[in-house]
């Protein structure tokens, strides 16, 4: 069993979801751990859920100001940290020609400028060795019809993946990403498929994946608290695809 006694852990967008399933991971292996995200009822909820150990903090992604600061929040309750899950992020899927200036800039502050400059934060906070994990996706590697912007966005984290290793690799801070394909988790709800077509978008996503299913946010937890612990320091500047097969089909 992965060990993280002692380790003192943020998860970004800890609330629900994947983030929320990885918090209570890295609390069962022992670790110390910090959560943010951006709706206080889903915060209250998370750190009832999760106990009174955590530590749930309020920290819009979109906003490299909030960024900043919860960086000196985690500096102020930790000192340092071991671990960050760069977990926070949002999926918008529309056709190229749908998409608005604003859309387009609120995918990407949220996915990719302010996990930037969170980290570009915590590089004073960083214990030595630390991990970070990105929370990538499959569609980064897919042609997948209105993803356009979805898809670029996580292309650059696992792009952040290899240059921020490459940058800080020798401060002992080592980064690798988990890719996904739908995992179910309420990131789908917020898409704003109509409920009359939900049930045949999940059978038409379901049918490219081999495994015939959803992935479970537990499932890709397991992964992440590997690549988060001592066991994986030769896993570096790489990725983790957990996709029930589904680059098996393109």
């Amino acid at each position: 069993m992965t060990d993280l006694t002692g380790k003192r852990a943020l998860v970004t967008g800890g609330t629900t979801g994947i983030g929320f399933a990885t918090a209570k991971e890295f609390l069962a292996r022992g670790a110390k751990v910090i959560i943010s995200g951006n709706n206080p009822e889903t915060i209250a909820k998370a750190k009832a859920e999760l106990g009174g150990d955590v530590i749930a903090l309020k920290a819009d992604s979109a906003s490299v100001t909030e960024q900043q600061q919860l960086a000196e929040q985690v500096k102020a309750h930790f000192g340092e940290i071991d671990i960050a899950f760069i977990n926070a992020g949002i999926s918008d899927w529309r056709p190229i020609e749908a998409f608005t200036e604003d859309a387009f800039d609120r995918q990407f502050d949220i996915n990719v400028k302010g996990p930037f400059f969170l980290i570009q934060a915590l590089i004073p906070v960083f214990a030595n060795p630390a991990s970070v994990i990105m929370n990538a996706s499959i569609f980064a590697h897919t042609g997948t019809p209105r993803s356009s912007v979805y898809s670029a966005t996580k292309a650059a984290m696992l792009s952040f993946t290899k240059t921020m290793t490459s940058e800080l690799l020798p401060r002992g801070v080592r980064f690798n990403a988990i890719s996904c394909a739908a995992v179910d988790t309420p990131l789908f709800d917020k898409l704003g498929i109509p409920d009359a077509y939900r049930e045949q978008v999940t059978k038409d996503v379901i049918a490219t994946i081999p495994a015939g299913r959803y992935g479970r946010p537990e499932e890709v937890a397991k992964a992440v608290t590997y690549l988060a612990s001592d066991d994986a320091v030769w896993t570096v500047g790489t990725e983790i695809v957990l996709d029930g097969g589904r680059l098996i089909n393109g």
